[in-house]
């Protein structure tokens, strides 16, 4: 006890020495300074959600570098100042350095967030990683790294011929992010080559990419295992077991990533394919909507409404899809119409044949057709069947506009449409007689 309080007393007393308190009073004006004027530029940088050009992510590089480049540039001047005057700066040397590195740091990991192309996953996780970094790096620049790391092996158990530690799974975990990093970054170079192959599919580039990465990624944790010294075959037991584990509990999700491949490699459905997934046939709208993209689990689908459904990869291959773009993008309507047993069914057809005419979606060829289909109990069953080129314009709207034409037309040559009746006669039975009391 005495020894610790010897060593805080004398760390106190060397502060308290004039130039020690100088310099301390000069690194802690400036960091206050710094982060002053860092706010106030903060404030007039105006940065994009998702900056996508290089201005925007030059503002966004200047919004995250502004507090430790504005504090460098203070301390910078106040340790010329101190050397130029001849006083000790010897504590501001080593703060300047200090907030260089964190400033190179951030730096950094801004450039490689934004290589990778997964800006959104590991935005959140910048400031962390730069302060891991910052902190393990600084304690190796002020003398303290192997005391601390000495410190960290010594905590730690023995798991049979192999001791486990806090320094050794910081290392373990370092070394293998490291190596995911870089076959993200690898992938991310082979996926943008992969996309500009013209000779190969859209789907089938997509698939070549997201092949390619899972296995870059797969490959990278199996080499940064064996770079940080863990004996791979010390973990059969354990894979064995995680094995039979996923293998019961992660059916479904296994299910659809095979699905999501399946998908892309046989080309059904791509996106900008309209598609419905209702499971019925026919030129049914319910579950209408565009492919938006094409997941490792799932598909997204907006409908007209704006609402994006994520249907399962699982759910298209084991389910009827109706792709109105598959091979040929025009579809047929069908419209069935009911007119009265007193009007002519030869004029009915007619006017339903002019309620096509002119409609801008509506194709020639194939011409439109009327047919009589039956004769039921309230009136003479007909149909009108027309093509049009463009169903992703929707489906609903041209029937909505040709049912319009037709009561239009109903009306004006005097065609009605019969509202179904029900005829109900009542019988009343006669009255029993009633036999005479005694």
């Amino acid at each position: 006890m005495r020894t610790q309080l010897q060593v805080i007393g004398d760390a106190l007393a060397t502060l308290q020495q004039p130039d020690n308190f100088l310099q301390l009073v000069v690194v802690a004006g400036a960091l206050l300074l710094g982060w002053w004027t860092a706010v106030y530029a903060r404030s007039h940088i105006t940065v994009s959600p998702e900056p996508e050009n290089l201005p925007d992510r030059m503002r966004e590089l200047l919004f995250i570098g502004a507090p430790p480049a504005l504090t460098l540039m203070i301390l910078a001047a106040a340790d010329g100042m101190l050397h130029a005057t001849g006083l000790q700066a010897d504590m501001v040397d080593v703060a300047v350095q200090m907030i260089g590195l964190l400033l190179l740091i951030r730096v950094a990991i801004y450039v490689l967030r934004v290589s990778l192309g997964t800006r959104a996953r590991l935005k959140g996780w910048g400031a962390m990683i730069t302060g891991v970094i910052w902190v393990f790096l600084s304690l190796h620049l002020l003398g303290w790294g192997d005391e601390v790391i000495r410190v960290l092996d010594g905590i730690g158990m023995q798991a049979g011929k192999t001791r486990i530690s806090v320094w050794s799974v910081m290392k373990l975990l370092v070394t293998v992010s490291v190596f995911v990093l870089l076959a993200l970054w690898v992938s991310r170079w082979l996926e943008r080559r992969v996309l500009k192959l013209d000779a190969l599919a859209p789907t089938m580039r997509i698939g070549i990419a997201k092949f390619l990465q899972a296995f870059l990624v797969g490959i990278s944790v199996l080499v940064g295992l064996n770079a940080a010294g863990l004996d791979l075959t010390t973990l059969n037991v354990l894979t064995g077991a995680i094995g039979i584990g996923l293998g019961f509990g992660l059916q479904s999700i296994a299910a659809n990533f095979v699905s999501g491949f399946v998908l892309l490699m046989d080309r059904s459905i791509k996106p900008g394919d309209v598609i419905s997934f209702t499971g019925t046939t026919g030129t049914t709208t319910e579950g209408f909507g565009w492919v938006e993209e094409l997941r490792g689990r799932y598909v997204v689908v907006r409908d007209r409404d704006g609402v994006e459904t994520l249907v399962p990869n699982q759910h298209l291959i084991t389910n009827p899809v109706i792709n109105w773009s598959y091979t040929d993008p025009r579809v047929r309507l069908k419209l069935p119409i009911r007119v009265s047993y007193k009007d002519d069914p030869e004029v009915a057809m007619k006017l339903l044949l002019q309620a096509t005419y002119g409609h801008p979606r509506i194709l020639h060829e194939p011409a439109p057709v009327a047919r009589l289909m039956g004769f039921g109990d309230s009136g003479i069953e007909l149909e009108l069947r027309f093509w049009i080129p463009d169903p992703q314009e929707g489906v609903n709207n041209v029937r909505s506009d040709v049912n319009r034409r037709i009561w239009r037309l109903f009306k004006d040559n005097g065609v009605t449409i019969p509202v179904t009746q029900r005829e109900i006669r009542v019988e009343m039975a006669p009255a029993s007689p009633v036999a005479p009391r005694d």
